[in-house]
């Protein structure tokens, strides 16, 4: 986590640091997951108001699934169990909603088209790594406004009442990974 987007930090500095945002938390991932022959596959997902994530992810026999850290429980990572990375997109797609933000579309990316570059161990920032994510072409979510805006609208009441999001109440929540204990505290 960080405060004013000023990182973007390899697997040796995440080790150093002791923090993670979305994007370093996949290159850890990638490169972690590297070692047990899972290619380094990212999810980019491009939202209305900027606030992108990335995730790393993978594909076993029973789906594709997710590894992933966020702020909001919901973002996290999914199991195995999606038949295509669209199908595995879709999955956040209600999670993602907020009082700002919607998945306007999304990319896989293989790190390996990075070549040389040292996005796993370097010492200094590796912003090139967002640079490219941000200009590979992302492939379009269509979703329903009013859907959308009835979840915003559910999002909204909810923190109305309760002052946090809604995890616990999305549909398909039993194909999330398990949340880390400080969140599973809210009760």
């Amino acid at each position: 986590m960080e405060v004013g987007g000023e990182t973007l930090r390899s697997f040796r500095g995440v080790v150093r640091a002791g923090k993670v945002h979305c994007l370093e938390a996949a290159l850890c991932a990638a490169t972690v997951l590297e070692q047990h022959r899972f290619p380094p596959l990212v999810l980019s997902f491009e939202s209305i108001d900027l606030l992108d994530h990335v995730i790393f992810v993978y594909r076993t026999p029973t789906g594709w699934g997710s590894v992933a850290r966020s702020r909001d429980p919901g973002l996290h990572g999914r199991k195995p169990l999606f038949a295509t990375p669209r199908a595995l997109a879709l999955s956040y797609l209600e999670s993602y909603i907020d009082f700002t933000g919607r998945i306007k579309a999304y990319t896989v990316v293989d790190l390996q088209v990075m070549g040389r570059y040292d996005w796993r161990l370097s010492t200094q920032n590796v912003w090139k790594v967002e640079q490219m994510l941000l200009d590979w072409p992302h492939r379009k979510i269509a979703s329903s406004d009013a859907k959308a805006e009835a979840m915003r609208r559910r999002y909204r009441a909810f923190r109305e009442a309760h002052g946090y999001k809604p995890w616990k109440y999305y549909r398909g929540r039993d194909r999330w990974t398990a949340l880390p204990q400080e969140f599973a505290r809210r009760g």
